[in-house]
């Protein structure tokens, strides 16, 4: 079975931006760009309306997609691009249709002021249950936003891209999470800053008003299990430059911080079945609702 990157799109700016990402990346990735549009049927008293009947819901289920393929293969020669129109409930029909993709791309309103997200229930959903790479786009996202500036400050699609960020907690390494980085890095001929966050146990803290030395000691015990997490895959891939960071303090806002300077930020999610909440984690909510870039959750066991 040939894989695929999939898009969800339901017309929207923020969906039509994820589709436009997802299109860059199956260019990336060689592979082909499958567009989904799902259609949530709504109450019966609301479909005999003259606005919501079946015609009209069939034209919009159809058009929307059709529309934004045919622009997406003028601007994308060369990805070849397919569509799918599903009815159901929006997150569980998007995960089913991206069960054997390569990921599944979606997207997100920005957040006035703060530069970011604002996730809402079917785009957590997802994230929360997709057991496959799952990639937030804001609204308004360009291909220059991911690339170095120019000589004069300005993003360019010509410029080399900025560098992918990694949130990783070392001492738990996943190795799903870890190659995914550095196969986007090595895609995009980039960078891989890897931040591994930490905060002292709270015993420690009166530990350090009587030696000083204590914080630096426990920081460079974090930086050598950061490395040694890291050296295995340094060797596989020798031609990503890795940039390795062990700040103290919130994890979730050392990332957030890094993604201002990112083309793609990398978090991981431990896979849970349980059907009842959002498995995501206070990191991984901190980054999708505040981060600065695409934002790539990945799933493992």
């Amino acid at each position: 079975m040939v894989r695929t990157v999939v898009a969800g799109l339901d017309g929207s700016s923020e969906s039509r931006a994820a589709a436009e990402w997802a299109a860059r990346e199956a260019k990336l990735r060689g592979l082909p760009l499958k567009i989904v549009h799902v259609w949530e049927p709504v109450p019966e008293p609301m479909a005999q309306a003259p606005l919501l009947g079946a015609e009209t819901q069939q034209h919009w289920s159809e058009r929307v997609p059709r529309e934004a393929a045919e622009g997406i293969r003028l601007r994308h020669p060369g990805v070849e691009v397919t569509t799918e129109h599903l009815t159901g409930g929006s997150a569980d029909t998007l995960v089913k249709a991206a069960a054997d993709a390569e990921l599944l791309v979606l997207g997100s309103r920005g957040l006035s002021g703060f530069g970011g997200f604002m996730v809402g229930s079917a785009g957590l959903s997802a994230v929360a249950h997709a057991e496959r790479p799952v990639v937030l786009v804001r609204a308004g996202e360009q291909a220059a936003d991911e690339h170095e500036p120019d000589s004069v400050g300005i993003p360019s699609a010509a410029t080399p891209y900025r560098p992918v960020v990694l949130g990783l907690d070392a001492a738990t390494p996943d190795d799903a999470v870890i190659e995914f980085a550095f196969e986007e890095a090595a895609r995009r001929e980039t960078g891989l800053r890897v931040i591994h966050g930490w905060n002292l146990p709270p015993y420690y803290v009166y530990g350090l008003s009587a030696d000083t030395q204590l914080h630096d000691e426990i920081a460079r015990q974090q930086a050598a299990v950061l490395a040694e997490a890291l050296r295995p895959w340094r060797q596989k891939h020798p031609n990503v430059e890795v940039t390795e960071q062990t700040p103290s303090g919130s994890p979730g806002i050392r990332l957030v911080d890094a993604s201002r300077e990112a083309s793609l930020v990398v978090v991981g999610r431990r896979i849970r079945r349980s059907p009842i909440g959002a498995h995501i984690g206070p990191v991984g909510h901190a980054v999708l609702h505040h981060a600065a870039a695409p934002v790539a959750v990945v799933a493992h066991n």
